[in-house]
């Protein structure tokens, strides 16, 4: 798959108005997901096309599915530790397995009988779903 571009404002006019959504590159294969990362991981990533080098998995990392939001949250690239912002591929059963062991952020009440309940589901969870509204 190769990432499909389209402009903005051909594209505002079919996104959902309300609710939340993920938005995202996909097929039924894989999705493509974003991270920014410092110089030395992402230079290496892109070069070898696997994480290593300075890379290490015991770090949260946030992934986004939309590229315009990463570069925002990234401060356009400008972050310090967050200067190179990659693409990334991942079979998509794999990212629905994450998506389906996350767990919210911030307590959400609709979700959880109590804070208690939540505080648990969170030590139990590596993955964290954080809804940006």
């Amino acid at each position: 798959m190769q990432l499909a571009t389209e402009a903005y404002l051909t594209q505002v006019s079919r996104l959902p108005q309300i609710g939340r959504h993920i938005l995202a590159q996909y097929d039924d294969h894989s999705i493509v997901v974003y991270q920014a990362y410092r110089p030395e991981i992402g230079h290496f990533a892109a070069t070898h096309n696997y994480f290593g080098g300075e890379f290490k998995l015991d770090r949260m990392s946030w992934i986004k599915t939309n590229f315009l939001w990463m570069m925002y949250r990234s401060g356009w690239g400008t972050k310090i530790g967050q200067e190179v912002v990659l693409a990334i591929w991942i079979q998509r059963k794999a990212f629905d397995e994450i998506l389906f062991a996350a767990v919210h952020s911030s307590f959400e009440p609709k979700l959880y009988s109590s804070r208690s309940e939540w505080e648990k589901a969170l030590k139990r969870s590596q993955v964290r779903l954080q809804w940006e509204d």
